[in-house]
């Protein structure tokens, strides 16, 4: 297996290079094509080109490797399926947004908290990923980025913005981020402190792993904490994300605020809204009717939240429906009403399948049938 330089620390980088019978000075010149997310040493145009092909067949630059990238029509969305050393493949997405770049990144393969709308669950967990391997995902799309100012995005149409570098991180990806803390933790530090990515301008988001949000809060940065919340109630919630068998919606939401209460920062709460398929093929609301509405409205009285509405994003192994554009208007006109700040999340890249887990289940499925 080739070596992996981007794992490597500066002393170990120093002795690799002059293992193989350079200077010292190179293992600087390669750490910073390092940083800057080259994906392959023929790009790294200041090493000998004797060296750059001793290094493609001795090593790796960073532990991932894209195996797939896609576009979306407008431009502003791209997705790539990446795969780790062992073969298990993640997904990580850059938003190209009025206001910065944003990236979405995950932090395990796969997850276990068998979610029944969302298709990152359906393969399971696999294994966290490591601070390196979080990392490397804002070098991928960094890279991406800087490479736009020479392609096709060099005028993009979210203007000035838009300036070449990783402005937001969300870990919303694959997995569950409160489930692989450690690694989530040493990742946003490194963001913060290696690419100067603002607290404020990172979220993490959990279904709602109590012991994980008290990490957090022990922790003491301030960046956004988002919770998957997606139901009003425990007996509804319970049905579409077992973790609420396990930690009930006000044991949650009492450690949400005491979290958002540290920070003074708003919370975000994340609701997909759901449809399903009756016996006559017709789409009927799940959580999505007017009395759940309500019922949301009443839980999140009083606290410093805003709601995000996000309609479901399709996945074929799931009996879930899109509901209308008229249900989801209906919905947030409800909350707004009873004074819940909220908003209905645009939907990005949806001709590239961007929801969680959908690129990773497709190209699994497409293996699959090779075989």
């Amino acid at each position: 297996m080739k070596q992996i330089l981007f794992n490597m620390t500066p002393s170990q980088l120093e002795a690799f290079v002059t293992e193989i019978g350079q200077p010292k000075f190179r293992a600087k010149q390669i750490s910073e094509w390092l940083m800057r997310g080259a994906p392959n040493f023929s790009v790294m145009k200041n090493l000998p080109e004797s060296l750059r092909h001793d290094l493609d067949e001795r090593a790796q630059t960073l532990p991932v490797n894209i195996v797939k990238k896609l576009e979306s029509r407008d431009g502003e969305t791209t997705k790539f399926l990446l795969e780790l050393y062992d073969g298990e493949q993640i997904e990580c997405v850059l938003m190209r947004t009025s206001y910065g770049n944003s990236v979405c990144v995950s932090s395990q393969a796969g997850c276990a908290m068998g979610c029944k709308f969302c298709a990152s669950t359906l393969l399971g967990l696999k294994r966290n990923l490591s601070t390196n391997e979080i990392f490397s995902q804002i070098l991928v799309a960094q890279w991406e980025l800087r490479s736009d100012k020479f392609d096709k995005h060099q005028i993009h149409p979210n203007g000035d913005a838009n300036n070449g570098d990783v402005s937001h991180i969300v870990v919303m990806g694959t997995g569950e981020p409160l489930q692989n803390t450690e690694n989530v933790i040493g990742f946003i530090e490194r963001a913060n402190h290696e690419m100067g990515i603002g607290w404020r301008h990172i979220t993490v988001s959990t279904c709602g792993i109590v012991p994980g949000i008290h990490d957090l809060i022990k922790w003491g940065r301030p960046i956004n904490l988002a919770i998957s919340l997606h139901a009003p109630t425990d007996e509804l919630r319970s049905q579409i994300m077992p973790i609420n068998n396990k930690y009930k919606l006000s044991d949650v939401l009492t450690a949400a605020n005491e979290f958002t209460n540290a920070h003074n920062r708003q919370l975000m709460i994340e609701y997909i809204l759901l449809g399903h398929k009756n016996e006559n093929g017709e789409t009927e609301l799940y959580n999505a009717t007017i009395e759940y509405a309500e019922k949301l409205a009443d839980l999140l009285h009083g606290k410093n939240c805003m709601v995000n509405l996000i309609p479901w994003n399709a996945v074929d192994e799931r009996d879930f429906a899109s509901p209308s554009g008229n249900a989801v208007h209906r919905f947030q006109d409800i909350l707004i009403q009873r004074g819940i700040h909220t908003r209905i999340r645009r939907e990005r890249g949806t001709d590239i399948g961007s929801a969680c887990g959908q690129l990773r289940l497709n190209n699994a499925k497409k293996i699959n049938d090779q075989r």
